[in-house]
């Protein structure tokens, strides 16, 4: 059981969980699952904070109808959740590469595992892509350096970019040494991945994590 710690509303719907780590360890790119005490309803999160940090985070969207983000979105600092994990394999050891280039591309809450990749290395040489639909969905950006970040927006041009990610990435000139990562919703990652396949990047470059 974790104590929460804080509460940051994003947007009417985008908050971050701020909880307890006790020490919990896991690997950027992770996701634990959150539970409200006593539901059997649960969910998949990736966790949003760095690895050296002392409290865990997590970036959740409520949707309406959920089982669990509704729930979760009423918790305030003191109240308890129970966490899982961590599980997942989109972890992120950038010394394992053999070029130190890196691509992001992420939409929605996808951005979740490239705040803690770049929280935990704080050096690393990347671009990020992330598509939402209105600019207000830019979750936290001034937390990355804003040289590297392209915000793509499909409801409003308060973007950097107005358009879809797979609209931007198709008029780019794309390195073919980059190591890409994908996250987001599977007809984005689908859509990305042929995009990047078609300039000229190795299959092997391509990592993903699926959000449903």
């Amino acid at each position: 059981m974790h104590q929460i710690t804080a509460v940051r509303n994003l947007t009417d719907s985008a908050f971050i969980l701020q909880m307890e780590r006790k020490e919990l360890p896991f690997q950027t790119g992770q996701f634990v699952i959150l539970r409200h005490p006593g539901s059997i309803a649960q969910r998949e999160y990736s966790v949003y904070s760095g690895e050296q940090e002392d409290v865990l985070e997590v970036l959740v969207r409520e949707v309406t109808d959920g089982q669990v983000s509704p729930r979760l979105k009423k918790l305030r600092p003191g109240d308890k959740v129970e966490v899982d994990g961590p599980f997942g394999f989109f972890r992120f050891q950038p010394q394992t590469f053999s070029t130190q280039k890196f691509l992001f591309v992420a939409t929605g809450t996808g951005i979740s595992p490239f705040h803690s990749f770049v929280h935990t290395y704080p050096d690393l040489d990347y671009q990020l892509i992330h598509g939402v639909r209105f600019g207000e969905e830019a979750y936290e950006h001034d937390h990355f350096d804003k040289q590297k970040v392209t915000l793509c927006t499909s409801g409003d041009k308060t973007g950097d970019f107005n358009g879809r990610v797979t609209d931007y990435l198709a008029t780019r000139d794309i390195a073919p040494d980059l190591q890409c990562f994908l996250c987001g919703n599977s007809e984005m990652i689908y859509e990305v991945f042929d995009i990047l396949t078609g300039k000229g990047i190795p299959v092997q470059n391509i990592y993903t994590e699926v959000y449903f």
